[in-house]
């Protein structure tokens, strides 16, 4: 089992930045695949960033070159700095971890961007 809380979420400016945590606890955090998703209203949740064991990455396209997904082992947690952001970041943000036929989720944070 494994237990992931969220935090960092907020009301941002539209090109201002937020860094969100994502805080594991239960089994070993190393051994877990992370990944960050999103899901705004009226819409599927959907990927946003992704890191491996191994710490290899991947990003959805919209968020390119304005997102950093992260982790520190030592402490559990795995980070998203998001950059520049737009009003279409406005979601609720998922924290997850995988591995095998394992798959545990966050509650959830809000982000909010608006003027």
């Amino acid at each position: 089992q494994v237990q992931l809380v969220e935090s960092g979420g907020g009301l941002v400016q539209p090109g201002g930045s937020l860094r969100l945590s994502c805080a594991a606890s239960g089994s070993i955090f190393s051994t877990y695949a992370m990944g960050w998703y999103h899901q705004a209203p009226g819409k599927q949740r959907e990927v946003v960033a992704h890191i491996t064991s191994g710490g290899n990455t991947n990003y959805a396209d919209s968020v390119k070159g304005r997102f950093t997904i992260s982790r520190d082992n030592a402490k559990n947690t795995v980070y998203l700095q998001m950059n520049s952001l737009k009003p279409e970041d406005t979601a609720v943000y998922y924290c997850n971890a995988a591995r095998f036929l394992e798959s545990y989720w966050g509650q959830g944070t809000q982000v909010t961007v608006s003027s």
